[in-house]
């Protein structure tokens, strides 16, 4: 099989290929958004307050499985994408192989360390008495199957890098459509409940899996044959970006914890709108969420062919997309801000949120947009650890203090200006690191260097004895 690569990113339109890695990006996780919303509907029409609760409780250890997981991808796209612009095709190949293997042992070894300490780790998470030992059963059934969902996210992030968008958004589509199919056979019809949610997942990820590694394998030819002395070399490389990338994915729960404990000292109407809002947000802004694992294979490829100034473009394309995008959907928000608040039946404070969400404050998602665009030149330029710092920064620093001086001036809406506040600072402290990375990627910021440094020196002792 004659192992072959285009780096069709290194020519072109950049904006062209922004816009179409993005969309096609965004549908696979409007598509996963989709199921999880539909899997909750499902579970709480059973009528059984306690099933809800136990899917929330698992959800969120589940949510750290999964960390790991895009963190690995990451860095699948990150080196794949690289090698495949500065033409070492078998290197990307070798490279996609290692972390696949790593998926695989981290799916292996990570239930085999959470599901004897379920109740635990449960705990730590406040669930008790019965909906405890319900999301117990529940991730029993789940966690056994991280291994194919670390496999399916090296695959897709490996098309991504060969440059395929659209391929790589079936995957999703394939595993939300036999969840979405599943869920009522097997949660109403077999009776299976709670259990039958699971069981509805497990299918999904396994179907996930076999429609991205097929196309990985066999059109991509995007995996070279496991050698150990191979594994042990790409150690370093795949865990300088997973790691990072791991910690950064941490950040954004740890913010919206913040917010919610905040926003809590309103009263409950003010909960729910925040409520409300969290869940709108990965609806209408997907395009933006996605921009990080869109755009990155597209800077990889041309960082690795040498091509620093359609990096540049890449960078500068990617804001420019940003902000057409939020300020047409925050237009659409307004436009139709009494339906919306109407159809969730919100009012008093409640309403107050959603108006000024689907008013001046939608268009601060540009902010996160750009955050999201800075992380994938972090990651791809040999910089990840930048995007450790920037994420925590901003879900700490840029939230919780402005989220409470925003509380004591203007109330429950005024956390979520402070909150907004956070990602205008460091949007501009991000831009301002990534315009300076692509310039020369070699040389390190002040601030940066003081705070990557720790990081760099842990890669350079693993070089220095392997």
């Amino acid at each position: 099989m004659a192992h072959t690569a285009d780096a069709i990113f290194t020519q072109g339109s950049l904006m062209r290929h922004v816009s179409a890695m993005s969309f096609t990006t965004s549908i696979g996780l409007m598509a996963i958004f989709a199921v999880d919303l539909i899997d909750i509907l499902f579970i709480s029409m059973l009528g059984y307050e306690p099933l809800a609760a136990a899917a929330g409780y698992a959800s969120a250890l589940m949510f750290f499985a999964s960390a790991i997981n895009i963190g690995l991808s990451i860095a699948a796209g990150a080196l794949v994408s690289r090698s495949i612009g500065a033409d070492r095709v078998e290197e990307g190949r070798e490279y996609a192989t290692s972390v696949a293997v790593f998926s695989v042992i981290t799916g292996i070894l990570l239930p085999l360390f959470m599901l004897p300490n379920l109740s635990f780790l449960l705990g730590l998470v406040g669930a008790t008495g019965e909906a405890a030992r319900l999301a117990e059963s529940y991730l029993w059934i789940i966690l056994p199957t991280t291994m194919f969902s670390g496999l399916s996210m090296t695959a897709v992030a490996v098309i991504r890098a060969h440059g395929d968008g659209r391929t790589a958004m079936y995957p999703s589509l394939a595993g939300a459509g036999v969840n979405a199919v599943m869920d009522p056979i097997l949660i109403f019809s077999l009776g299976l409940g709670l259990e039958g949610a699971a069981w509805a997942t497990v299918l999904a990820r396994f179907a996930t899996m076999v429609w991205a590694m097929y196309p990985a394998i066999l059109r991509f030819d995007g995996f070279a044959k496991p050698r150990l002395e191979t594994v042990i070399r790409d150690w370093s490389e795949a865990t300088r970006i997973a790691i990072p990338a791991v910690l950064a994915t941490i950040a954004t729960p740890v913010g919206s914890a913040i917010v919610t404990r905040e926003m809590a000292k309103y009263g409950t109407e003010a909960v729910v709108g925040m409520a409300i809002i969290s869940r709108m947000i990965p609806v209408v802004f997907a395009v933006v969420m996605a921009l990080s694992g869109a755009i990155g294979p597209i800077i990889g490829q041309n960082f690795g062919a040498g091509r620093l100034d359609r990096v540049r473009e890449t960078f500068l394309d990617g804001l420019v997309f940003v902000a057409v995008y939020v300020v047409a959907v925050a237009a659409l928000l307004f436009l139709l801000r009494d339906p919306i608040a109407d159809l969730f039946g919100a009012t008093g404070q409640a309403r107050a949120l959603l108006y000024l969400f689907c008013g001046p404050l939608a268009l601060a998602s540009f902010f996160n947009g750009a955050i999201f665009v800075a992380n994938a030149t972090f990651n791809n330029l040999g910089h990840p650890g930048y995007s450790t710092w920037v994420n925590w920064g901003r879900h700490t620093l840029g939230t919780w203090p402005l989220a409470v001086l925003g509380g004591m001036h203007f109330g429950a809406e005024g956390v979520l200006i402070g909150q907004a506040l956070g990602g205008v600072i460091f949007a501009a402290i991000a831009t301002w690191v990534s315009l300076r990375t692509i310039r020369n990627p070699t040389d390190t910021p002040v601030f940066a260097h003081f705070l990557y440094q720790p990081l760099r020196m842990q890669v350079m002792c693993h070089r220095c004895c392997r």
